[in-house]
């Protein structure tokens, strides 16, 4: 599998509110830098973990959509929408934030990411 498909597969799966699935794809020394509208946070395996049992207690459904995504060697860059159905309004889908993330894919798992974010 290239690191493009690796990263679209885990875009196009449930991995944001799945922690077992979340887990088989990343590398155990995983980082990833995130720059936020909020500011910026470094979270390690641990914290993604723990932030997917975040979302997974809080919504629903999780819908990423795609808009861009280029790859170059292991490092793969990708640009999508994050959509969310909560658990006390299933019916209505709402638009999270959007995202644009450059991952570097080793031994066929995400390794180091650098993430920019703002919420909708």
């Amino acid at each position: 599998m290239t690191a493009k498909e690796l990263v679209q597969k885990f875009y196009q799966s449930d991995a944001f509110i799945d922690q077992k699935l979340m887990e088989s794809y990343l590398h155990p020394e995983i980082l990833l830098d995130w720059n936020s509208s909020k500011g910026f946070i470094q979270m390690k395996s641990d914290d993604i973990l723990s932030f997917t049992k975040e979302l997974s207690a809080a919504y629903l459904d999780s819908n990423i959509k795609i808009s861009h995504i280029l790859e170059e060697g292991n490092l793969v860059s990708i640009r999508y929408s994050h959509f969310v159905k909560t658990i006390e309004n299933p019916a209505e889908e709402m638009l999270l934030a959007h995202f644009i993330v450059i991952w570097e894919v080793k031994d066929n798992k995400l390794f180091r990411g650098y993430q920019m974010s703002q919420l909708s």
